[in-house]
């Protein structure tokens, strides 16, 4: 028998994954994946980006890993953990500016609404010209306040809530500290 050069390729089942997540967290969730076993599959060719808002883009990652990896439960536990702790990432970068927005909105609605009484009044059978400057004041100032109260909140709230992302990003850590030892 002759040697063709061609070497025999040992079959390796491997389980698939794909995520959709921000281009900014790409690298973040790549490193922490890897982590569990997981590597980017290559053989699918580009990343597709789908675009749910104009200000964000997502990506959708290809992840594959070996079916028979050694650890795989506890792996796989620790993954859902980290898994868990970036959706808690998300919900406090979220809640940085949500009651900011609450705040905000109140106000300018309350301005709205003085404004249109404003209008009504100067539009009344009998205009009360002096009824529609009093109530326009309070009304342009809620229209102009809503900035500076957002501003200040959203600082307020990003103070207290640093901190929290801040123990979840060493959490995150932990876990692929973990994971990583037990894959090598």
């Amino acid at each position: 028998m002759e040697d063709t050069g061609i070497q025999k390729k040992n079959f390796v089942g491997y389980e698939y994954k794909e995520i959709i997540a921000e281009s900014s967290q790409v690298s973040f969730l790549l490193d922490g994946y890897e982590c569990f076993g997981w590597e980017l599959d290559e053989s699918i060719v580009g990343r597709r980006e789908s675009t749910n808002s104009p200000y964000q883009k997502k990506a959708v990652l290809h992840l594959k890993r070996n079916r028979k990896i050694i650890n795989k439960t506890e792996l796989t536990r620790l993954q859902r953990n980290f898994e868990a702790c970036v959706k808690e990432i998300e919900a406090l970068e979220k809640s940085k500016t949500s009651a900011a927005t609450m705040y905000a909105l109140i106000v300018a609605v309350i301005g709205t609404a003085f404004i249109a009484g404003s209008v009504f009044a100067v539009t009344a059978q009998t205009p009360y010209i002096i009824l529609s400057a009093i109530l326009a004041v309070p009304g342009f100032i809620g229209w102009i306040i809503p900035y500076f109260l957002y501003r200040k909140v959203a600082g307020k709230q990003t103070e207290k809530i640093v901190p929290l992302i801040e123990q979840k990003y060493d959490e995150i850590y932990e876990i692929c500290e973990k994971g990583n030892k037990l894959l090598y």
